[in-house]
């Protein structure tokens, strides 16, 4: 979820659901220890609970990364072993670690050592070369030894060598019932479960095999699924009853990062899927995509997009419980 899950597409998320649990994009140790580690590491505490995603490989500088983790604020720290993009294979990172699970281990166990944070892993199925059963038991045995406890699994096996990073996430197919397997075998590890999940019906029923459900691009490109999380799941009512609440409440974070030199198009791309399927949903995204990005584009932008889409009647949030 690179350039996806940013701060500012968390603080929408935060206003759809006060319980779900967010994660940042991933972040590689090397930014964090070389680059501007304030910018990669700033958030808004609205954004809570709230887990940092780490790419890397090398054990001291995933446990120093680990305590920037803590001393930053965040809930959580994530080791991905799941990316499989060509640049993040070369600096030993993502999915290629699955054929090391020792390595894999190493860097968790320091992370631990360096943190009070829980420390997790997300990772996939396997990769190609390593797509067995017993290879994956191999990786989740090894690491747990090291003291993880919590492991989020993409269902898909990682194609290193030739699927584009995009085929990735299509092409391999789907085995919910490994991370099934997984948990069955491993009662006392939680197993969250991810991959090719859109609906709430498919989240109750992997509920009924493991401990937690991950989403990653349905909850991007379409948020307001988010808003019927906690009516669903957690037994309260939503943040918002509409959409249009929804981006409102936006405004005031929108005006303060403007006052703070960002650019409005940084942040109204990751409201594009707000009126996802909605009467008056595709003139909002053109709107804004063809406004946002003029030179001194401002919150004007946004309400003006707003002010026509509140023309169009919008059922409140009972159809959410259908998204």
């Amino acid at each position: 979820m690179m350039d996806w899950t940013t701060s500012h597409y968390r603080f929408l998320a935060r206003q759809l659901s006060r319980h779900t649990l967010l994660y940042t994009e991933m972040v590689t140790t090397g930014a964090l220890i070389h680059g501007d580690t304030a910018r990669f590491l700033r958030h808004d505490e609205a954004e809570y609970p709230l887990a940092l995603q780490l790419g890397g490989s090398d054990a001291g500088e995933l446990a120093h990364c680990a305590r920037l983790a803590q001393q930053y604020g965040f809930n959580e720290v994530n080791l991905n072993v799941g990316c499989p993009s060509d640049r993040v294979q070369n600096n030993m990172m993502g999915a290629c670690l699955m054929a090391n699970p020792d390595k894999v281990a190493e860097g968790v166990k320091a992370m631990i050592e360096a943190t009070d944070l829980p420390v997790t892993v997300k990772h996939r199925i396997g990769i190609d070369g390593r797509a067995s059963w017993d290879d994956l038991c191999e990786f989740v045995e090894k690491v747990a030894a090291s003291g993880c406890r919590t492991f989020i699994v993409h269902a898909r096996i990682a194609v290193l060598e030739g699927l584009s990073p995009k085929e990735n996430r299509d092409i391999p197919p789907l085995k919910y019932d490994w991370v099934y397997r997984l948990k069955a075998k491993y009662p006392h590890l939680e197993m969250i479960i991810n991959g090719g999940i859109k609906t709430f019906d498919e989240g109750h029923e992997h509920l009924r095999h493991t401990d937690g459900v991950m989403l990653g691009r349905e909850a991007y490109h379409n948020p307001w699924l988010l808003a019927g999380v906690d009516p669903q799941f957690f037994g309260q009512a939503a943040p918002v009853e509409t959409r249009h609440q929804a981006l409102r409440a936006m405004l005031p974070f929108i005006q303060s990062e403007l006052e703070r030199g960002v650019f409005l198009t940084h942040m109204s791309r990751h409201l594009l899927g707000l009126f996802h399927g909605q009467p008056g949903g595709r003139q909002f995204r053109r709107y804004i995509s063809e406004n946002a990005q003029k030179s001194g584009a401002g919150l004007e932008v946004i309400e003006s997009a707003l002010d026509a889409l509140e023309k169009v009647r919008e059922p409140a949030t009972p159809e959410i419980a259908e998204a």
